[in-house]
């Protein structure tokens, strides 16, 4: 099967849960993502991911 090419959608919560490696829809880590350049913030405000982004990525934006 082929992967999917679409860019993945996030909806990020309202408040950091301050949790252990913080949530994948944390407000936090959707904003370092975009700050790196990984993450675009659209009118609704949800993110979208770029489909370039690694799970590598992903965990060092979630670290605390």
């Amino acid at each position: 099967m082929a992967k999917t090419t679409q860019a993945k959608v996030v909806k990020p919560k309202k408040r950091c849960c301050k949790s252990g490696p913080r949530c994948k829809r944390c407000p936090v880590v959707c904003k370092r993502l975009q700050k790196q350049g990984l993450a675009t913030k659209r009118e609704d405000g949800r993110y979208e991911l770029a489909i370039t982004l690694r799970k590598k990525e992903l965990k060092a934006a979630r670290a605390r």
